[in-house]
């Protein structure tokens, strides 16, 4: 397979599923705005927000002030922002196009048409109620994409770098939420405030019904941590997402490990083991949080790795 087309199959994939990560986030802070009642709190949300589908730094360089209506601009519809649902749809589609030898026709249909259908609603009026309708659109998409993927597509090169692109994009995005959960846990220790946190985390990653039928209906942060980093059947845990990496990167090589690939597998079984040896249960928030940071810092030199290995292109702002 070119490069090229190896490249545009996985950024394809990262942009789908950044798409769709971003709208959950953004649809959940949308549903507890209505509920809260502390604006100087809500502010503070948002910027963890920010943190977690953007860049903070980014956004203040552009505006004097933390205001709800232009982030969720910022955040949606914003051509200065790299990864905002709209540029995400962009990419994904330029990606699609240069590939369509390569995956389901179904696939190209489903993402030019969304793509066609938003841009003729781009200069309507974004209220609370149409921003949720579209953020609905795009989970919707993105689902779709997934099912037409793995309902059509052989188990073949094309499949691995999709495959590989997703999994790389939602085990950063899991670690990037669980960070700035914890930070705001350091920060607040009231218990009620704690529980809100906590279940906040699990809807973002659409994980509070899998986690609900394992524990009792409490949100112990160590729980809930163990739940999204460690376990091997859920499919946004940091476990599942990097068994998938390996999975996909050795059908890729033939379950060989050839002298270009080395470098990859080693990073990939440090990682593996990293997480396993880990005890989540006897590690202070402190601690947690520096885990994140390092694993965050390692999904970035994974996709830098496997960018080198298979010669792709990494974008400016492929990593927020």
């Amino acid at each position: 397979m070119l490069s090229r087309v190896a490249d545009s199959l996985y950024w394809m994939a990262r942009n789908i599923e950044r798409s769709e990560n971003n709208a959950r986030i953004l649809s959940t802070q949308l549903i507890h705005m209505l509920e809260a009642s502390d604006q100087q709190v809500m502010d503070r949300d948002w910027e963890e927000i920010l943190d977690i589908c953007a860049s903070k730094e980014e956004y203040y360089e552009r505006y004097a002030r933390m205001d709800r209506e232009t982030v969720i601009q910022y955040i949606t519809l914003s051509p200065m922002n790299y990864n905002s649902l709209q540029n995400s749809m962009i990419y994904a589609r330029e990606n699609a196009k240069a590939t369509r030898d390569s995956i389901p026709d179904e696939l190209w249909q489903l993402i030019n048409r969304f793509y066609l259908d938003e841009k003729t609603q781009q200069d309507q009026a974004m209220t609370t109620q149409s921003t949720q309708a579209y953020l609905k659109d795009i989970i919707q998409m993105s689902m779709t994409a997934q099912g037409i993927i793995e309902s059509t597509m052989t188990r073949g090169i094309p499949y691995a770098f999709i495959k590989i692109g997703k999994w790389i994009e939602r085990a950063e995005k899991t670690a990037r939420i669980l960070n700035v959960v914890c930070e705001k846990t350091l920060r607040d220790s009231s218990d009620t405030e704690n529980y809100y946190y906590w279940l906040t985390a699990l809807q973002i990653v659409n994980g509070y019904d899998s986690y609900i039928k394992e524990h009792p209906p409490t949100m112990d942060p160590k729980d809930v941590l163990t739940f999204l980093i460690e376990n091997e059947q859920f499919p946004r845990s940091i476990q599942y997402c990097v068994d998938h990496i390996m999975r996909a990167t050795h059908k890729l090589e033939s379950g060989k490990i050839s002298h270009y690939s080395e470098d990859l597998f080693e990073l990939l079984t440090g990682i593996q083991n990293e997480i396993r040896q880990t005890d989540i249960s006897e590690m202070t928030m402190e601690e947690l949080m520096e885990f994140l940071d390092h694993f965050q810092n390692s999904c970035h030199q994974v996709s830098r790795t496997f960018s080198e290995t298979y010669y792709l292109v990494e974008p400016v702002h492929a990593n927020h």
